[in-house]
């Protein structure tokens, strides 16, 4: 069941953060480029999403370079949550939640993954650290 576990995990990360990137590959980069100017950030970092918001997420989705998959997916909410939410990281919704409650949720959960592997669900079998 720990594998299965871990597939469900993979493939709820990587499965609803994919769609993020197939808008911005379809729609363009420039919002992200643009709150990244904002906050002060060097734009070339938008360029960073088709990494973390396509790339990655096939990979996880595919068991293959499972850890640094999690490692990009989470790096990536880390700089949208900075850029596009740094002056409310600690707000509260009217509803009692967190503003950054997803991205939270997206950064923490890929973070996860990086921790804990792939699982037997994967195509390959690749052994080390950053694989297995």
């Amino acid at each position: 069941m720990e594998n299965l576990g871990k597939l469900l995990l993979r493939i709820s990360v990587a499965g609803l953060m994919l769609p993020h990137g197939i808008h911005k590959l379809m729609h363009g980069i420039g919002g992200v480029k643009y709150m990244l100017g904002q906050s002060g950030m060097p734009q070339f970092l938008a360029y960073g999403v088709y990494l973390g918001e396509i790339v990655a997420p096939l990979l996880m989705i595919l068991g293959l370079y499972t850890r640094v998959s999690g490692l990009l997916i989470a790096f990536t909410m880390f700089v949208a949550t900075a850029a596009a939410h740094a002056h409310e990281i600690f707000s509260f919704t009217k509803y009692g939640g967190l503003v950054v409650e997803l991205n939270a949720l997206y950064l923490f959960a890929a973070l996860a993954v990086a921790l804990i592997g792939p699982g037997k669900f994967r195509l390959g079998n690749q052994r080390g650290f950053w694989k297995e």
